[in-house]
């Protein structure tokens, strides 16, 4: 799998391998079923709907994560261009990300919106680390190869993401089945330290082995100076139509597919599947997720990436469409196969979009302003998952209906594939 990859592409990868940890157990499975159950008991006979309210809430605070990066990001960017700030700054928030994760096994169950800000930094940390891991891309691997190495990226991910992932799940089961020493929270506390140090622990390869290699020359108020820097690339936006035209569509289409990672459990328990059932069919997602993630990396060599992510596209509209027939008036054992059916079709897209998009747009950036470009990449990213978390919610609380939330999402992958059917072909650049 790693042949003819150079050891810095391999540090590289393995910080997918890292953090994976953190969007499998806290922010799309452990975390978001410790706090619907805490803040589902403490809303209790204070709202309508305890538990879709509880929902909401996880939407908005998602969103609010999302809008400090929103905000930060392009700044943040521009200024990792100089050298040596980039590793900097992806350092800053990495800690920040594996501190206040493993904070959260010490905050009181009662205390949900105090776990909920705890989150949401810990959510800042991990997208914030993002921003310059993607970006390091240029500095590790040729245009040539990016599709690769990001497509194994995201592979690794999925494999490593389901390893701590089964450690805290059968915690969490044991648990649950009365046959551990410990409740139910403590099981989700120990999760919580589990994912820490496995996102500390393997994101040494990537702060020993990989450095900034492009970047601009360090200059005396360097931050006035990114400011202006950021301005003018703004000013000049339109040199780089292509470039624009791939964000506007990127923003669409990524939006639906962070909403769906982020409220996939929240979804499923609040139409009625089981904790335990939601947890074997996320892990059984990830492993389907692996070789597919690969496999978007060879059609994307045969076919080319623009076809290929427009086939991920397509896929996560009949994912919108299978849930939305996934009405809470149907038996449990319906909705539970039902939402087998959407996992899986997850599992078959999830990481294929998010490499390839990652490696298109590392081609056709300019290196030297790799960082200024990723921190917009992640602006239109970033920005986007606001709206699809508030819609969701919104859309919940308007009519009662989970599911219609999670149909709405279609639209934004529609009017992403109308947007990116003008992006160059990459196989013409």
């Amino acid at each position: 799998m790693f042949k003819n990859l150079s050891k810095k592409e391999i540090s590289w990868m393995f910080y997918d391998w890292a953090n994976s940890a953190y969007t499998m157990v806290v922010t799309s499975t452990i975390m978001s079923l410790y706090f619907l159950s805490s803040a589902g008991a403490a809303l209790t006979g204070k709202v309508a709907d305890p538990a879709v309210t509880a929902n909401a809430y996880w939407g908005f605070a998602n969103s609010a994560a999302t809008l400090v990066l929103v905000l930060l990001s392009p700044i943040l960017g521009t200024m990792a261009d100089y050298k040596g700030k980039k590793k900097q700054m992806f350092q800053t928030f990495l800690f920040t990300g594996v501190i206040f994760t493993a904070l959260l096994a010490f905050i009181p169950s009662n205390q949900w919106m105090l776990l909920l800000i705890a989150y949401v930094i810990t959510a800042i940390g991990f997208a914030g680390s993002n921003i310059f891991y993607d970006a390091f891309l240029v500095d590790v691997s040729e245009d040539a190869n990016m599709d690769r190495v990001s497509s194994l990226g995201f592979a690794l991910g999925y494999i490593g993401s389901t390893i701590p992932f089964i450690i805290c799940m059968v915690f969490v089961v044991l648990a649950t089945l009365g046959k551990a020493p410990f409740s139910v929270e403590t099981a989700y506390k120990i999760s919580f330290i589990i994912t820490a140090l496995w996102w500390i622990g393997f994101s040494i390869p990537i702060l020993r082995d990989v450095h900034q290699v492009y970047g601009i020359e360090p200059e005396p108020h360097f931050v006035r100076n990114s400011f202006r820097r950021l301005g003018q690339t703004l000013k000049e936006i339109r040199k780089h139509r292509h470039i624009f035209t791939f964000l506007l569509a990127y923003f669409f289409y990524i939006d639906g597919v962070d909403t769906i990672i982020k409220m996939a459990t929240a979804y499923g328990s609040t139409i009625g599947i089981g904790s335990i059932m939601l947890l074997l069919i996320l892990l059984v997602t990830q492993f389907v997720a692996f070789p597919f993630a690969i496999i978007y990396g060879k059609l994307a060599e045969k076919f080319g990436t623009k076809r290929t992510l427009n086939m991920g596209i397509l896929t996560y509209c009949v994912i919108c469409i299978v849930a939305f027939f996934m009405s809470p008036e149907r038996d449990t054992k319906t909705l539970t196969i039902m939402f087998w059916v959407l996992a899986m079709l997850v599992g078959t897209a999830q990481g294929g979009i998010q490499a390839l998009s990652r490696s298109y747009f590392g081609r056709i950036v300019p290196k030297n302003q790799a960082n200024e470009f990723f921190g917009f990449y992640n602006i239109f990213g970033k920005f986007a998952a606001i709206l699809g978390p508030i819609l969701f919610g919104w859309i919940s609380l308007a009519t009662g209906k989970a599911n219609y939330g999670v149909g709405s999402i279609i639209i934004l992958f529609i009017v992403g594939s109308i947007i990116f059917h003008f992006v160059p072909d990459d196989r013409e650049l």
